[in-house]
């Protein structure tokens, strides 16, 4: 089973790190860390590396203590902090590495302690670092309003020939709006939130609103037939300019023309 093959691996990614000079910590987050109540066929690893000052250089340039517990076929350097990887046997990954006084400003939800070193002080570890972004708003008004202008300006590029920026402000940035206050809208049903990611999981917190996405997501080449079922959404659900509504609806129907 791939969910247990999962933990193994971080245990022996732990193990490596016992050996390994300068480690201090491995904390598991996600599906591998508090939350593995979800952990299934289709997860991966995420997890970060605590190490002594000035060791954060030595793990970032040399992954011998990770190929240590398996053979690495892929790595890539995707921020200055760490790495997304593939295993030779296909368990895919992505760490972090951080010194020790770098914990207190880093943004993280809460970890499981995989392995430590019996030296390392546990009060130094935050029970959870999130940062809040504005994943969810309190402005059901503004992101109503933003998800009308959303819809606009990209009808505007779909008519000018412009169909990929279009597809972003209409099935991405509206979207995005609208979920911003989703919360507000529909109850949500408790299934770990993504602080970072607000589309995780979707499916699972908001059933009824995940049922019309297919007919607001309807790709490249019927990004106005999205427009039309996105702002018959958010007629539905809150009071809109109706002269701003009428141009969207003009520009809709412009658009299903060309």
């Amino acid at each position: 089973m791939r969910k247990e093959r999962l933990l193994r691996r971080l245990d022996e990614i732990g193990l490596s790190l016992e050996r390994t000079q300068g480690a201090l910590l491995l904390l598991g987050l996600g599906s591998v860390g508090n939350e593995l109540d979800r952990l299934d066929e289709f997860s991966d690893l995420d997890f970060f590396v605590i190490v002594k000052p000035g060791y954060k250089t030595r793990f970032l340039e040399l992954l011998d203590w990770i190929s240590a517990s398996h053979p690495i076929d892929y790595a890539f350097k995707n921020s200055r902090d760490g790495f997304k990887i593939l295993f030779s046997d296909g368990i895919y990954g992505e760490f972090a590495v951080f010194e020790e006084q770098e914990l207190e400003n880093i943004s993280y939800s809460e970890g499981r302690i995989v392995w430590k070193k019996s030296s390392f002080d546990d009060s130094k570890i935050p029970s959870s670092q999130v940062q809040k972004s504005n994943i969810h708003e309190v402005s059901l008004d503004f992101c109503i309003n933003e998800a009308l202008t959303n819809l606009y300006v990209g009808l505007c590029r779909y008519a000018r020939g412009e169909k990929l920026s279009a597809l972003r402000f209409i099935e991405g940035h509206a979207i995005n709006s609208i979920l911003k206050v989703l919360h507000l809208l529909e109850k949500e049903v408790a299934y770990y939130p993504d602080a970072f990611a607000n589309e995780r999981r979707l499916e699972k917190r908001f059933p009824r609103f995940a049922v019309k996405l297919e007919h607001m997501l309807q790709g490249y080449n019927r990004v106005p037939e999205s427009a039309n079922v996105i702002l018959e959404y958010i007629e539905s659900v809150h009071p809109i300019n109706k002269q701003m509504c009428n141009e969207v609806r003009k520009l809709i129907k412009l658009c299903l023309q060309i």
